[in-house]
Formats: C-alpha cells, structure tokens, sequence
C-alpha cells in the first residue's frame, strides 16, 4: 500500500467518526481532487508526491462541510455542475424526479417540448432536462441573487445554453407578467423548499449549516412552495400538460391533495424513490 492509500485509510476513519455518511468515497474524491488524479488512480500517486493540503480538506469536511464545497462541482446525472456557498447542492435523489419528466417528455407526441423548471438552484433540473431532452425548450426560474450566479455560470458553461432561458425572480408568482406564455408549457418540474421550520434541528448539518435556508425551509408545515406552486404549474401548463414535484418521503400522501380536481387537475399520484420511499408527486391539466 503506498502512503496515499494508508492516509486515505486513516481519513475514513476520521470522517466515519464524524458522522459523514458516506466517510470512504469522501476520502477517497478529496485525495483525488487534491492530487488531480481520477479516484480509481489513486494507488498511482508517488509516495514523495503526496500533498499535505489533503488533511486540510479532510478536517473541512469531519467539520460537515459538503464535499461539493470543498470540490467545488456536484455531479447530477450527466452533468458536472459547479457549486459552492450560497446554492442548494444537488441531490442524487432529485435525480428519479427528472429521470420521470423525461420520460414523460419523450412519451408527448411534442416536436419541441416547452419546459419551467421552479427554484432552479445551481440549474442541475434545468441543465439535465435540456441535454437528455434535445429539441426542448426550458425557462428555468430562481429567486437567490447567489443560487442565480451559480446557475449563471453553469448554463453559460452548458452547450445546452441557447435552449435554456434563465429568470431571476420567485417561483410562485413566475411569468405572471408574460401572458403569452400562459398555457404554453408541456411540463412545470420543481425541487422547491419543502422542509418544516419546526424540523430545523434534525436537518443533516451540510444542510443545515451550508445550503442556503430559502432552499430549505417552507412554513410550518413544509408545504407553503409547494402550494404556490400548483397556482403556477395551473398558469402555465397546457391541457395534458403534467407538473412533477420533490418533497419529504414524510409528506408522501400529503402532495397530491394539493393538486385537486375541482382546481382543473387530474392523475395526480405520489412516486417512490430507488429506496422505495414517496418522493415525488405528479398531476396532470385536465383536459378542456
């Protein structure tokens, strides 16, 4: 074993200790990003080109800081997006709710599917939707002047960027001056805040301490976005158009009662995640 591999040895143990959830892929990406090496070629790196900046980084993330700060970039399906302070890091399980749109983009017999993604953050949703979805066209909408620059960046980076539009503004009163784009959209996807306040203490601490509270938080209940949201997604989508929206597995059940039949909704149904918990809900626009 070169010296490299001992130390990343030694930081899983220190990061397992911490709490960090996944201790042994973070060391093993840090070292990595430190020695500008690919993670499978870490037994490569010269025991005399071992860089002590690694056990700075190491210390950064026992202390919970995302391992996506410290990187500086997050991977969200087939993507490599860049993050840091003052935007939501993109979830792997974020990444189900956009494999769904996607299929159901590709299921509308649509030449150039129109596209809203709501509180759109670092761009992951929007930037995904517009490569695995060629012809689409996607406005993506978000409040934080921060989480805007880092989205900024990213669709500015993106080959993607000319089918993308992107707004600063909020999610729930999105597009209500653009009345030509009223009953435009096929699909409104959204990983909106959908966290409790009262919930605050038990929110993992790279959460908690990092991600910013606008991205997380949403009234007592969890479900203050979300409810704004659904007068949007109603605005803006066509007949047979379909909203998908991320929220707590805790709030499976409680999602799909917000889009009801009586306000021009149909189908609407909670989705479980690859661990088989609710994550996501779906609603179709009734048809005229």
């Amino acid at each position: 074993m070169n010296l490299l591999l001992a130390e990343v040895a030694q930081a899983t143990q220190r990061l397992a200790a911490a709490g960090v959830p996944s201790p042994r892929f973070d060391a093993e990406e840090l070292a990595a990003y430190v020695h500008e090496v690919k993670r499978g070629e870490l037994h490569t790196v010269a025991d005399g080109e071992f860089d002590a900046r690694y056990w700075e980084v190491i210390s950064r993330r026992e202390a919970r800081e995302p391992l996506q700060h410290i990187t500086g970039r997050a991977f969200f399906r087939y993507l490599e997006l860049l993050v840091g302070p003052g935007v939501f890091v993109p979830r792997p399980e974020t990444e189900s709710v956009v494999g769904w749109a996607i299929d159901a983009l590709r299921s509308m017999d649509v030449a150039e599917p129109l596209v809203v993604d709501l509180c759109t953050g670092s761009g992951a949703i929007a930037l995904a939707l517009a490569q695995e979805v060629p012809r689409s066209r996607v406005h993506a909408v978000e409040l934080s002047e921060q989480a805007y620059g880092w989205a900024r960046r990213n669709v500015d980076a993106s080959p993607d960027a000319s089918r993308i539009s992107l707004v600063q503004g909020d999610a729930t009163t999105a597009f209500e001056d653009r009345p030509e784009l009223h009953g435009r959209f096929d699909l409104v996807i959204s990983n909106p805040p959908y966290i409790p306040l009262t919930e605050w203490e038990y929110v993992a601490p790279e959460a908690r301490d990092h991600d910013p509270e606008l991205a997380l938080f949403s009234g007592e209940d969890g479900l203050d976005a979300i409810r704004g949201i659904e007068k949007v997604a109603a605005r803006l989508l066509r007949p047979g158009g379909v909203v998908v929206i991320e929220h707590a597995d805790t709030q499976g059940g409680l999602v799909p009662w917000i889009f009801r039949e009586e306000s021009g909704w149909t189908d609407a149904a909670d989705h479980r995640d690859l661990n088989n918990r609710p994550r996501f809900a779906t609603a179709r626009r009734a048809a005229l």
